[in-house]
Formats: structure tokens, C-alpha cells, sequence
């Protein structure tokens, strides 16, 4: 039995916050890790039936495959495992720039999640690899381009150093993702998460191990709130 009332759809097994984007400005996120293929399914149609633009994170391919005989239009990224229905932006009226910066290919997943978040919520995000402080000439390489940015994602394991350095060497803000890669002394990315909290650079936020969306959220809080000073300006 569903049941319904102005701000939530009662599903039984989950409450769909309906109207979360009249007060965030931003629709409710599923988030499929621990459920069913079956119950994220069916969020995820309710959600559709509203019109509401979803973004499900750690999405099953099985799910993805479910979802997209329903909605052709649905996207699945098989890397960051990101499935998308529907937008909350076309890809013409993107703003600003985010730059999200992985430091190895063992980082891409949780870079790609980032990215993905905050271009589904409007931003315009670019993806630059491989710029880790292991090969740092090729940071450097991409110099130009992050001080173009708004505001900048790092994303690291092992000694999770490349925010410290990104911080650096830019006036952007600089939002630091530990990666659960590394070997036995990494600690599941505890490491990195520890360097990143105890970076002597400036600028530096930090977001919980693998959390590339909570990342990409963030990121494109930054980057409209930088695009609405410079128009005002």
C-alpha cells in the first residue's frame, strides 16, 4: 500500500522525500548500495511518475538494465556505477566550471561519481587523471586548467597527498576525497583521509572515504554560488 501526502510518497519499505527540490533546490538522491534490486527499482519508477529527475549512486548493473527497458532515455556509467533518469539541467545550460582531479586510474570510480554528481545538477565538470604527486610533472601539465576552476575535487588513496599540493598552488577551494586504494598500511583509504584532515594547505575540505558524490554535491554548491557573485559583480 503506497501511501501519499504533500511532501512524501510512503512506500512501505522507503519514504521518497517528493518535494525535497522546493527546499534544496535539488531533488532527492537514491542511493542503492544495501537495497534490493527490486526495492531501488521501485523508487526509482515512483520517483519518475512524479517527474522527478533521479540520480541513483552505486547502482547494479542488473538494476540499470531493469531501469533501462522501462526508460530508454536512462544513462549508467559502468565505472562510477552512476544511473541517471531524466535531468535537472540540459547539458547547453551547464555553469561555471568544476574540475574534478584523480590521481591515479585506481581513483576513477570514486572521480567519475564526482564529476557525474555535479554535472547532473548543473555544473560543468571536466574529469583530469592521472595528476598524482607519484608522476607530479603531470599536474603541473594541467596547471592552467585547474586555476581556471571554481572550485576543484581531489581525488586520492595511498597517502592521499595531491589535495595538500593542489591547494598550493590555486586560489579555488579544494575539496579532498580519500579512496579506500592502497596497500595493507593504507587502511582501507584511513590513511588518506588522515592526511587529507591534517594537510597544512589552506583551502581544504574534506568528505568521508570513497564519497565522491557527497564531493560532486558540494562542488556544485560552490560552483553556482561562484557563478551568482560573478554575475552580480
Amino acid at each position: 500500500m503506497i501511501i501519499h501526502n504533500d511532501n512524501t510518497d510512503d512506500l512501505g519499505f522507503a519514504v521518497i522525500d517528493s518535494r525535497r527540490n522546493e527546499r534544496t533546490c535539488y531533488p532527492e538522491v537514491v542511493y542503492c548500495a544495501g537495497k534490493t534490486i527490486d526495492q531501488s527499482e521501485v523508487i526509482i519508477i515512483r520517483m519518475r511518475e512524479k517527474g522527478i529527475p533521479v540520480l541513483a549512486t552505486r547502482a547494479q548493473p542488473e538494476l540499470a538494465l531493469c531501469i533501462q527497458k522501462r526508460f530508454p532515455e536512462a544513462e549508467y556509467d559502468d565505472v562510477s556505477h552512476i544511473l541517471m533518469v531524466g535531468s535537472t539541467y540540459s547539458k547547453a545550460d551547464l555553469k561555471g566550471r568544476v574540475i574534478v582531479a584523480a590521481a591515479g586510474t585506481s581513483d576513477l570510480a570514486v572521480a567519475k561519481e564526482a564529476a557525474l554528481t555535479a554535472e547532473f545538477f548543473g555544473s560543468r565538470a571536466e574529469l583530469v587523471t592521472d595528476v598524482g604527486v607519484a608522476g607530479i610533472h603531470r599536474l603541473f601539465n594541467r596547471l592552467e586548467d585547474l586555476r581556471k576552476a571554481n572550485v576543484i575535487v581531489a581525488v586520492a588513496g595511498m597517502e592521499g597527498a595531491l589535495p595538500g599540493v593542489v591547494a598550493g598552488l590555486v586560489a579555488a577551494p579544494v575539496i579532498a576525497v580519500p579512496t579506500s586504494v592502497g596497500y595493507g598500511a593504507a587502511f582501507g583509504g584511513l590513511s588518506a583521509l588522515l592526511g587529507m584532515l591534517t594537510s597544512c594547505a589552506p583551502g581544504i575540505s574534506v568528505v568521508n572515504i570513497d564519497n565522491g558524490f557527497g564531493a560532486g554535491y558540494q562542488a556544485n554548491l560552490i560552483n553556482h554560488l561562484a557563478g551568482r557573485e560573478n554575475h552580480e559583480t
